[in-house]
C-alpha cells in the first residue's frame, strides 16, 4: 500500500464511488474487503491510523466468548466460533490456537466449568481447535508452572484462538487494496453529502496537507466504532445515542510471570467479570475491565480502580504477586456497545452486532465484537448494496485468504507476523549491516522493518510504526521511547520530512508513551 498511489486516485472524481467506508478499524476495514471483493467500487477513510482505535487494544483473542455462554446468548457464540474458525483458516499467520486453564479451587469448580466447555467444543463442531477435559492438580500446575497452589483442586483445560489484532487490521487493509479498494489514513470525514435528502458523499480533509476532498458515493457506511454516534449526527443532529461505551484495561507483565505455554481464564471473579492472563509476543497480558465511560477519546486511559483491579486478581490466581513496577505497559480501549445509553453495568449489554439505516440512507454497523468482524461487514455490505441500488453480488470472504497468508509462518522466527512477506522483509533486512540492527537491545525490531512499514504498509508517524506495524508500545513502554528518536530519523529519510518533524514527532510520541507507563 501506497498513500501517495491511494491519493492519486481519490484525485480522479469522474466515476465517484460504490461505496465510501468510514472508519479503519476491524469492521471498517473488513466492510471494504467485502465490498471491493464483490466487485464493488470501494474508498475507505480514516481520521487517524489504521487500527489506531479499539482495533489494536483488544485482549488479543479470536474466541467464541465462554462468557456470552454463560449468560445464554448461544447464538452469538455460535457465530463467533465459527468466524473463529475462518479467522485461523484465513489468516493462519497470526491467528493459532492456544490452550486455556481454569483452575479449580472448590469440590464444585471442575466439573461445573467442565461441562460448559464440553458445550463449547460441541457448538464449534469441526472448527473445534481441540476437546477440553478435565485436569489433575499436578497436570494443572505442569500447564501453569506459577498458578497459585493454595487449595488448588485442579482444573479444566480448553482452546481458543489468539491473534496480533493491529497486524491483522494491516494486513486486512492490504487484502482490501489487491481487492481494488482504495484505502487512506489521516483522512478525516468532516461532512456528509446529501442530494435530495439523500447521503451520498462525504467532505474529507486530509491532516497531513490540509487539503479537503468532495467525495461521491452510491451509499456511505459509517464503520466508526465508539465514534459512531457523532457521524449519524452528521446526517441527523437530533440522533439519539446507540453506543453504550464501555472501557477495556490491560496490564502487560514480563514472561516469568506465565512461563509456560498456556493461557489462565478465570470464569467468575467477585464483580462477575472475566479474567485472561494469557502469554503473547514473549510477554504476558492479563486483561480485562469492563467500565462504563462517558468520554469518547482516541486515547482513553485506564482508572486506578482498574488497575488494582488487574494487580489484586491476578495476584489471587499467580505464586508471585505483580506490583505496579512490573508493568511493561498498560493499556485501554473503547467498546462500542450498542443500548439504551443509561446502563450502569456495560457487562450486561450483548455483544450483538446492529446494523442501523437511517431515513436518508446513512448505513451505520456498530456492536459486535472483534472475531466476528467478517460477519458484519457481510451483513453490511447485503444491505448497502440495496441501498445503493446496485446489483447483489454474493460474498467471496469466507475462502478469502489474508494478505501474508502462510501455513507455517513459524519458520520465518521473529518475522513469522509478516507470514509471506517474510522472506521479503528479511532481504530488506540483509541488504546492509545497519538495516539488520535492533531498535533496542530488548525489543526484537529492526531498522529494517521501519523501512518496510513505511514503504508497503502506510506507516505515516512514529506511533504508527511502535504501536501498530509493530507492538513495541504494549510490550514495552519504555523501551519503545528509547526506539523513537532513531525510528524518526529512518521514517523522516523514507518520507523526506526535515529535523522539525523528526523532533515534533519524537515528543508526540513521548508523551503520548508515557500514559502507558505506570508510575
Amino acid at each position: 500500500m501506497n498513500r501517495e498511489e491511494m491519493l492519486a486516485r481519490i484525485e480522479d472524481t469522474s466515476e465517484g464511488w460504490d461505496f465510501i467506508v468510514i472508519g479503519g478499524g476491524a469492521t471498517g476495514v473488513g466492510t471494504a474487503i467485502e465490498a471491493s471483493s464483490r466487485g464493488y467500487r470501494t474508498l475507505l477513510l480514516e481520521q487517524s491510523d489504521f487500527a489506531k482505535g479499539t482495533s489494536s487494544r483488544s485482549t488479543k483473542l479470536a474466541h467464541g466468548g465462554v462468557r456470552y455462554l454463560q449468560q445464554g446468548n448461544i447464538s452469538l457464540v455460535l457465530e463467533a466460533l465459527k468466524e473463529r474458525g475462518l479467522m485461523f483458516q484465513n489468516a493462519p499467520h497470526l491467528v493459532h490456537d492456544l490452550p486455556f486453564v481454569v483452575p479449580a479451587y472448590d469440590w464444585w469448580e471442575g466439573p461445573f466449568y467442565g461441562i460448559g466447555l464440553k458445550l463449547y467444543d460441541l457448538l464449534a463442531g469441526k472448527m473445534g481447535f481441540g476437546p477440553s477435559k478435565l485436569l489433575s492438580k499436578e497436570k494443572t500446575i505442569k500447564h501453569i508452572p506459577t498458578v497459585e497452589t493454595y487449595e488448588l483442586r485442579g482444573g479444566v483445560i480448553y482452546y481458543d484462538g489468539q491473534f496480533d489484532d493491529a497486524r491483522m487490521v494491516i494486513n486486512m487493509a492490504e487484502t482490501a487494496a489487491e481487492q481494488g479498494a482504495s484505502l487512506l489514513n489521516y483522512m478525516q470525514v468532516t461532512k456528509l453529502i446529501k442530494k435530495n435528502g439523500m447521503v451520498h458523499g462525504v467532505v474529507a480533509h486530509d491532516t497531513e496537507s490540509g487539503k479537503k476532498y468532495e467525495l461521491n458515493a452510491g451509499a456511505v457506511i459509517n464503520a466508526t466504532g465508539v465514534f459512531a454516534d457523532s457521524v449519524r449526527r452528521m446526517d441527523d443532529p437530533k440522533a439519539k445515542q446507540m453506543i453504550s461505551p464501555s472501557q477495556g484495561v490491560h496490564i502487560v507483565l514480563n514472561r516469568s510471570f506465565l512461563p509456560g505455554d498456556s493461557a489462565i481464564m478465570v470464569p467468575k471473579t467477585d464483580d462477575g467479570r472475566v479474567l485472561f492472563t494469557i502469554p503473547w509476543h514473549d510477554c504476558v497480558i492479563v486483561g480485562t475491565t469492563d467500565t462504563p465511560v462517558r468520554d469518547i477519546s482516541l486515547e482513553p486511559r485506564a482508572l486506578d480502580e482498574e488497575i488494582e483491579f488487574l494487580l489484586s486478581n491476578a495476584a489471587r490466581y499467580l505464586i508471585k504477586d505483580p506490583q505496579r513496577s512490573d508493568v511493561l505497559s498498560i493499556y485501554a480501549g473503547l467498546r462500542p456497545l450498542v443500548g439504551s445509553g443509561d446502563e450502569a453495568n456495560t457487562a450486561s449489554i450483548s455483544r450483538d452486532h446492529v446494523l442501523h439505516i437511517s431515513r436518508s440512507g446513512l448505513i451505520t454497523i456498530t456492536g459486535g465484537k472483534w472475531t466476528t468482524y467478517r460477519k458484519m461487514a457481510q451483513d453490511t455490505i447485503d444491505h448497502a448494496s440495496v441501498v445503493a441500488q446496485l446489483d447483489a453480488v454474493p460474498s467471496v470472504t469466507h475462502e478469502l485468504h489474508i494478505h501474508g497468508y502462510h501455513k507455517n509462518a513459524e519458520m520465518f522466527g521473529d518475522l513469522e507476523i509478516y507470514g509471506s512477506d517474510a522472506p521479503a522483509v528479511r532481504d530488506l533486512l540483509l541488504e546492509s549491516t545497519e538495516n539488520s540492527k535492533r531498535l533496542h537491545p530488548d525489543m526484537p525490531t529492526r531498522v529494517g522493518e521501519v523501512i518496510w512499514a513505511v514503504r508497503h504498509e502506510m506507516a505515516r508517524t512514529v506511533e504508527d510504526f511502535l504501536a501498530r506495524r509493530t507492538r513495541s508500545l504494549l510490550l514495552n513502554a519504555r523501551a519503545s521511547i528509547k526506539m523513537a528518536l532513531k525510528v524518526a530519523e529512518i521514517m523522516a529519510k523514507e518520507l523526506n520530512r526535515d529535523d522539525a518533524w523528526v523532533k515534533q514527532h519524537v515528543e508526540q510520541y513521548t508523551k503520548l508513551a508515557e500514559g502507558y507507563i505506570l508510575n
